[in-house]
């Protein structure tokens, strides 16, 4: 398929799974063409060949994001494949649970790496391209981006600095045909905390205040809200933090 064929181009990251998955999916029931982003190949492959199944038009990309080469490499990659891009979702995050005074350095690092620094350069690099379109980037911070939340710390800076990158880009290009906003998760029933334990010696009611009373938010539900915002049902939304938390950060 040429970029002439394709009517939006959408560069996901995180696609392989979760919520990346959920996002790449409702878009591709827009119609969209698929970038898929991940740093895990073989996953990558599967969900490809399960999408390619479904009719939708998909093309992966397997890069370790901490790395800003690689990050950049995606992006041009991209738009090799179909000339075009009109959507970035940055999705891809890590989250690690520690006490705060036992977070390793290496472990800090990665974090921010992932979840703040990649988001930035995906950002710097598909930026032109989406003038060029008149495009959008939707962000995927989190609830602990606008709230405190104990044992998570660096996630939680992480997700802060997400939002205010996204504010901070939606007013640089504010006079820019493009639109940049973000969506903020709560608790999901995702692979996203998968192989973490709880250190010992928490208290469950601190983690309890944003964990919510409602149960656990679908990937699906998240990835529709992420799709209209990336939609052109959206031209109003412009440097939006909205929330998908079950009402966890009303008060």
């Amino acid at each position: 398929m040429t970029g002439t064929d394709v009517r939006r181009v959408a560069l996901i990251t995180g696609g392989a799974r979760g919520l990346g998955r959920a996002v790449g999916e409702a878009l591709a029931a827009e119609g969209a063409a698929l970038f898929l982003v991940d740093i895990l190949g073989d996953r990558l492959a599967t969900t490809k060949a399960e999408l390619t199944a479904q009719g939708f038009t998909v093309e992966t990309f397997t890069a370790d994001i901490a790395e800003r080469a690689q990050c950049i490499a995606a992006v041009e990659a991209a738009v090799a494949a179909y000339g075009r891009l009109d959507v970035l979702c940055n999705v891809a995050a890590i989250v690690r649970f520690n006490h705060a005074t036992d977070v390793p350095e290496a472990e800090y690092a990665r974090v921010m790496a992932v979840n703040a620094a990649a988001p930035f350069w995906f950002c710097q690099a598909a930026i032109p391209h989406l003038i060029e379109t008149r495009g959008n980037i939707v962000n995927v911070a989190s609830q602990a981006g606008l709230m405190g939340c104990p044992y998570i710390v660096p996630y939680a800076a992480s997700k802060g600095a997400v939002v205010q990158m996204t504010k901070s880009l939606a007013m640089e290009y504010m006079d820019a045909p493009i639109r940049i906003n973000a969506v903020c998760p709560g608790t999901m029933a995702t692979e996203i905390g998968e192989g973490n334990t709880m250190p010992e010696g928490i208290d469950m009611a601190k983690v309890l205040r944003y964990s919510g009373q409602r149960p656990a938010t679908q990937a699906s539900e998240v990835a529709a809200l992420i799709a209209f915002v990336a939609s052109p049902a959206a031209s109003a939304v412009q440097g939006a933090i909205l929330t998908a938390d079950g009402g966890v950060t009303a008060g």
